[in-house]
């Protein structure tokens, strides 16, 4: 039988691309780039904020050798702390819960449930409370509160261990590919959704796919029946 549920985030739970853009691009102006769109947005994001805003600052970047010789600031320090000033102000202004969300969590009191998102952890519990879905949870881990994150499946273990769960007790849900790895590699039961912020491509190693969540019912029972 099923007893932990892991869940990620940020195209699972949310859809947070909106405000996530907007915060990438103001954290970006400095250094002349052009504005990403959301459907960009939500096709880099995954691994964690830090490592994308630095890969998006031109080598070649004027403003970056500015910003250098003036201050001192590494121009990857600078960016990001322009991504969390911006984003620490707007952090729910456009985001809001997936169709089916609230409903079907409200129907899986039988089960422990998790949040681990690559997302720091105050932020992703600020999420949850903004959208009324937080008491649904009995942990809220993000990026620095693990030892590693997604695709890393020691966080997965980690979670496992907190709530006494085996490999066959432990189902993680996620959309993205960096969710489908480390669940994989935790040899646990892994559910794609392809509603989130990548395609069904990166969702194909999964061992389920719902296009909504409350299909999530479903799956769970078929995989309790199974057991």
């Amino acid at each position: 039988m099923i007893k932990l549920l892991i869940f990620d985030l940020d195209g699972t739970l949310a859809d947070t691309g909106q405000d996530i853009t907007n915060a990438l691009n103001y954290a970006l102006e400095p250094f002349g780039v052009r504005e990403y769109s959301v459907d960009e947005t939500k096709a880099m994001v995954g691994s964690g904020i830090s490592i994308l805003l630095a890969s998006l600052i031109p080598d070649d970047s004027k403003a970056a050798v500015a910003i250098s010789n003036s201050k001192g600031q590494k121009p990857e320090d600078l960016v990001l702390n322009r991504f969390l000033e911006y984003y620490d102000n707007h952090l729910i202004e456009n985001t809001v819960a997936y169709p089916y969300i609230k409903e079907t969590l409200s129907k899986l009191s039988d089960y422990k449930k998790a949040v681990l998102s690559n997302k720091r952890e105050v932020y992703s519990k600020r999420v949850l409370q903004g959208l009324d879905i937080l008491q649904y949870f009995d942990l809220v881990w993000g990026s620095d509160s693990v030892r590693e994150k997604k695709p890393s499946p020691v966080p997965v273990f980690d979670m496992m261990e907190q709530f006494s769960a085996s490999r066959d007790e432990t189902v993680l849900i996620g959309d993205s590919n960096y969710d489908i790895e480390a669940g994989k590699a935790a040899g646990i039961t892994v559910i794609g959704v392809t509603y989130g912020f990548r395609s069904r491509e990166f969702l194909k190693d999964a061992d389920h796919m719902i296009d909504r969540f409350d299909e999530l019912l479903h799956v769970l029972s078929d995989l309790n029946q199974m057991g």
